[in-house]
């Protein structure tokens, strides 16, 4: 069958018995037990009709009724799940054809919509709650080249192909993955923030069925899932809500975009208009579809300055974009407690994290620019040690918007600072040997630190095994890494048993409490205190060595008396047969105050090395 979209068609003048609007509700196709249900907005329409497999894609042979507000609808006895199908649009006279805004599958992103049951898949007995939020350990990844089997089909990879690393994440100790946007796009290969349709996922991974499927293998595993969002545009090509009804003003878009200059974004001409109710009724049902239909366990939306201004450095404000945060997330809180709201902000602003009863965009967490960009060019990747900024670390490591610790997402490599012109942090550290000494050795900081501060942590894909260049939709991770550094790998899963406590020796890390104690620019040292409720057990101290040198007998404040027992040394030799495994031994703290601390003692740890401790 010819692929239909973008056909246009005179309409019949043949007379017809009155049509009936739809008795099942819903948007988009929805089946019932003899039939489909097809509702649609197209306020302009001066026709609605449905075509596909079940009519012989006739242009005229299916209409719908107008409802109020400008919806249309039917119920289609001879329509059934897996039918084909478009709306034909009447406007002016001509008939277009135009793929549903509320399609859950298609066959392709320029070809038709698709007929989907939601309800027919199994589920069995799922019953997943994310932990909490200041346990998790969030792994971001894109499933295009998170696992691609077959790298030479000219095709990316695939869910089911990334439910086959599930074990490997479990393994590592990761209990939630952050996916790159799944909406379907144009062509095979896209980072995915270009949604061609927002409620259909992306044919080359899989279709809506394996989404579900990869979603279901997680819960299995412990895992969550975290889905991105792109409300801020859409397209910008093969959109046909672009003029979906056949209006537009001037050279906007019609009914789905602004059509003024609040259109404009750096991807093209096509932010929605936040200030028309059934696009904010848009965008709610889709973000809710995510969390109910798929189970996501949340949502990161992709830069939600762009929902709320019309430029990133200032512009006009937007306060429809905000109100409709407003308005989704605290839908979201109330309805669905444990799931997670995340915003790419990049504004360091607080408001973004507040509460919506208080005026805020209601996220839970935003991403957080001010540990990222400090770490990376102020501290890691500098070849002089004596450019090491500690007051960028420490900067780093105590920045929060409010007063809640974990209302930011903290990381060193993303999508985002991998790409865009920049490189992988390993090759940022050591372009020439980015698998070298140095780079080992500045990665594990890295990871460390982020790992150890206040905040949701995240990791990027194959940063843990030392994957290197550049990311790029079509360069896939190399898994033979995993093997290569089989010691780097271990050592994130051994700082990631800490960080959920998984041996109930180290629950400061999930605490809010932070006190950095000890900073010593000349010997680029810093040490900090991480805390819940505070004792053995609890109380966290982190020794973190900036400089490629070792110290011997060096003095640091304690919390208590007692013995403090070494849980990480991340020169250990097992990590790395480069690492110099420096002998960092338990420390018996005395009662001598220090660094304004009740107790002190001495250790010895190697160059640039992490070290953790905490009393039983």
């Amino acid at each position: 069958m010819a692929t239909k979209t973008k056909r246009k068609a005179k309409p019949s003048s043949k007379r017809r018995a009155r049509v009936q609007p739809a008795q099942h509700e819903g948007m988009g196709a929805v089946p019932y037990e003899d039939g489909v249900a097809f509702r649609v907005w197209a306020p302009h329409a001066e026709a609605v009709r449905v075509a596909g497999n079940f009519n012989d894609w006739s242009a005229d042979a299916a209409p719908l009724a107008a409802e109020e507000k400008g919806y249309w609808s039917a119920d289609i006895p001879d329509a059934k799940v897996g039918d084909e199908y478009q709306f034909v649009i009447v406007y002016e006279g001509e008939a277009h054809f135009r793929v549903d805004p509320y399609a859950r599958q298609v066959t392709h992103s320029n070809g038709n919509a698709v007929v989907y049951d939601d309800a027919a898949f199994d589920w069995g007995d799922d019953g997943f709650t994310l932990p909490p939020f200041n346990e998790l350990v969030l792994y971001e990844l894109h499933v295009g080249t998170f696992h691609d089997k077959n790298q030479l089909d000219d095709k990316p990879g695939t869910l089911q192909e990334s439910i086959d690393r599930l074990d490997y994440l479990r393994d590592l100790g990761i209990n939630a993955v952050c996916l790159m946007p799944l909406m379907e796009f144009p062509g095979d290969y896209s980072w995915g923030y270009n949604p061609a349709h927002p409620f259909a996922v992306e044919t080359s991974y899989g279709g809506p069925d394996a989404l579900k499927r990869f979603v279901k293998e997680a819960h299995a595993r412990g895992i969550g899932v975290i889905l991105d969002v792109v409300y801020n545009h859409f397209g910008p090509s093969d959109i046909d809500l672009w003029r979906f009804d056949g209006w537009g003003e001037d050279e906007g878009g019609g009914i789905y975009f602004y059509n003024d200059h609040r259109a404009d974004t750096p991807w093209g001409h096509t932010r929605p208009d936040y200030g028309r109710e059934e696009v904010r009724r848009y965008i709610r049902d889709n973000a809710l579809m995510w969390l109910t239909s798929f189970r996501a366990d949340g949502l990161r939306w992709d830069g939600t300055v762009f929902v709320r201004r019309t430029s990133f450095d200032g512009g006009d404000n937007l306060p429809d974009g905000w109100q409709m945060m407003q308005e989704i997330n605290a839908e979201v809180r109330e309805r669905m407690p444990g799931k997670l709201l995340i915003a790419e902000d990049l504004q360091r602003d607080e408001a973004v994290v507040t509460p919506p009863e208080h005026g805020g965009a209601g996220f839970h967490a935003q991403w957080d620019t001010e540990f990222v960009y400090p770490l990376r060019e102020q501290v890691l990747i500098t070849h002089d040690d004596s450019a090491r900024d500690l007051d960028a670390a420490v900067h780093a490591l105590t920045n929060r918007y409010g007063l809640d610790a974990f209302s930011r997402v903290i990381y060193v490599e993303s999508h985002d600072n991998a790409a865009n012109g920049g490189k992988r942090l390993a090759c940022e550290i050591d372009e020439g040997d980015p698998q070298g000494w140095a780079a080992k050795k500045r990665v594990a900081l890295a990871s460390a630190l982020t790992l150890t501060a206040p905040g949701l942590p995240m990791l990027f894909q194959g940063q843990e095994f030392l994957e290197d260049d550049w990311f790029a939709d079509t360069d896939p991770l190399d898994w033979d890494l995993t093997q290569t550094h089989e010691g780097l790998v271990r050592l994130h899963r051994d700082l990631i048993r800490l960080r959920r406590n998984a041996d109930g020796t180290t629950r400061g890390l999930t605490g809010a409490h932070l006190d950095v104690f000890h900073v010593n620019p000349h010997d680029k040292v810093i040490a900090f205190r991480r805390g819940y409720d505070g004792g053995p057990g609890d109380d966290t101290v982190v020794i973190v060595n900036l400089i490629n040198r070792s110290h011997e007998g060096y003095r640091l404040g304690f919390p208590s008396e007692g013995r403090w027992r070494v849980r990480f040394n991340s020169d250990w030799e097992g990590y790395s047969d480069a690492f110099g495994g420096h002998p960092t031994y338990d420390v018996d703290a005395h009662g001598e105050g220090y660094d304004g601390l009740p107790a002190s003692g001495e250790i010895s740890f190697g160059p640039y090395t992490v070290v953790i401790l905490s009393q039983d």
